[in-house]
């Protein structure tokens, strides 16, 4: 757990999630190799990162990636593992309101699993090169799915505190 002093509006759970007896098995997969190794220079969103990256998957798992060639975006799973896993409700930089974890994409939450949908750029072997993550170099890998833009993709979603941010010193406006 990180020794981030919360913001105000922010509430830490009395115990870290990370030190409760696990409900299930978890294992990674490979590893995420990105240029970023401090968090704060990784990108918000992957989307907006024009940097390719690499997964590694590890040898047992090889055979997994049969076909994924034909794939041109993926979901990617992975553990964030450096970030903090007490804060139940949190006050974005963004936006002067408090929002609980599960209704924002931060990677501080309880189990700080996160989600990509990448371009899948090249193959080589276990190694995938790929554009659109936001996490650290050497990140635990989770799982790799296709991306099925006809079942996936739902052009109507909305997250309706996003669409009215309001900012210290600003009126709220709608984005």
């Amino acid at each position: 757990m990180s020794s981030d002093t919360p913001r105000p509006g922010e509430i830490a759970l009395p115990f870290d999630p990370g030190k409760q007896p696990p409900d299930a098995g978890l294992v990674f997969i490979g590893r995420i190799r990105t240029p970023w190794t401090d968090r704060h220079a990784c990108p918000r969103n992957g989307r907006d990162s024009q940097d390719i990256c690499r997964i590694e998957i590890d040898p047992p798992y090889a055979q997994g990636l049969q076909s994924i060639e034909t794939c041109s975006h993926l979901f990617v799973l992975y553990w964030m593992h450096e970030a903090r896993r007490d804060l139940i409700v949190q006050s974005p930089a963004f936006d002067s309101r408090s929002h609980g974890c599960f209704a924002l994409r931060t990677p501080i939450r309880p189990n700080p699993v996160s989600l990509s949908v990448v371009d899948l750029l090249e193959v080589a072997g276990t190694t995938l090169r790929v554009r659109g993550l936001d996490c650290l170099d050497g990140t635990p890998l989770i799982d790799i799915k296709p991306y099925f833009a006809r079942s996936d993709a739902i052009a109507d979603a909305t997250v309706g505190w996003h669409g009215q941010r309001t900012h210290p010193g600003r009126r709220s406006t709608a984005i």
